[in-house]
């Protein structure tokens, strides 16, 4: 989910916290990966997509991000936008990214090893057709359906973006996730890279501070499958994207009517459908006991 043009503007009225020193490369690898304590669970099952709640957001996906829109359009059947298809040969779940929505699963889960694959086909749909491919799996998915931009429900995102898959985003006002970050001139604002070791800087939903980049681009080019790791343990997570750990984050929570930032532990897993086509299979969802660990290499 890339707000650019909104949030931009946001960064021009606010200051956000910075993180202190610049961003130097380093090279990540995942250690200490947890087994599982249970059966996995398909949340795909190649077949159908009953499982799963569609919302659709605006008839005009270009007025997501404006005070002036049209009624979203709700819950829907699945029909063009999200189906099973078959794709090289296999059952895949294609989400078309032509309206802007959400489809959410049923269950509710906490504490796992989320792990898919997916790839873009190459197509991109107005208001983004020069803009990146973009959709995102969101997960700890709560409240009600288009409760955030009338599209989606609030949620932290491991973003599917192509060059910036793995980024953390809190989808939702005042939805926090705090992290290690430095600043890196070369991405767009607020700027903020993830990296081990660095000071710890908090992202929260729909202000200057909306987001921290993943630590380097692991994805594969458009066409090709790539594969996603998510581990979530209590209120912590990490982004894998190809086998390369590309973000960390802790004291995830939502900020409630009293001020209270209350954690996030659990909730639905949620894709979204947002500008481009793409093709995902063999999600399955795993329980463990705790995250593996993030280290740098020599």
């Amino acid at each position: 989910m890339l707000r650019s043009a909104f949030l931009i503007g946001l960064c021009l009225l606010a200051t956000p916290v910075l993180a202190e020193g610049v961003y130097t490369p380093q090279t990540l690898v995942l250690k200490d990966v947890p087994v599982a304590t249970g059966p996995a669970v398909e949340l795909f099952n190649g077949k159908d997509i009953d499982a799963w709640d569609a919302w659709l957001g605006y008839p005009d996906p270009a007025q997501t991000y404006s005070p002036d829109h049209a009624p979203s359009i709700g819950p829907a059947g699945k029909g063009d936008i999200f189906k099973v298809v078959q794709e090289d040969g296999a059952p895949a779940l294609f989400i078309s990214g032509k309206t802007w929505g959400s489809l959410v699963h049923q269950g509710d889960y906490g504490n796992y090893h989320l792990r898919l694959e997916y790839k873009w086909s190459g197509k991109r749909h107005a208001p983004r057709l020069d803009l990146p491919e973009n959709n995102g799996l969101l997960y700890h998915s709560h409240g009600e359906p288009g409760a955030v931009w009338g599209t989606w429900m609030r949620s932290a995102e491991f973003e599917i973006m192509t060059g910036s898959t793995g980024m953390i985003v809190p989808v939702g006002a005042n939805l926090k996730a705090t992290t290690t970050a430095m600043k890196d001139p070369a991405i767009i604002a607020p700027g903020h890279r993830f990296t081990v070791g660095a000071p710890e800087y908090t992202t929260i939903g729909n202000t200057a501070d909306w987001n921290v980049e993943n630590a380097r681009d692991a994805e594969k080019p458009v066409g090709q499958w790539n594969t996603l790791d998510l581990y979530v343990f209590g209120d912590r997570a990490i982004h894998v994207v190809n086998g390369v750990p590309v973000m960390e984050v802790w004291n995830l929570c939502d900020t409630d009517a009293a001020g209270v930032c209350q954690p996030l532990t659990h909730g639905r897993i949620q894709f979204q459908s947002e500008g481009a086509e793409t093709f995902f299979r063999n999600i399955t969802l795993e329980p463990i006991d705790r995250l593996p660990t993030i280290e740098v290499a020599d």
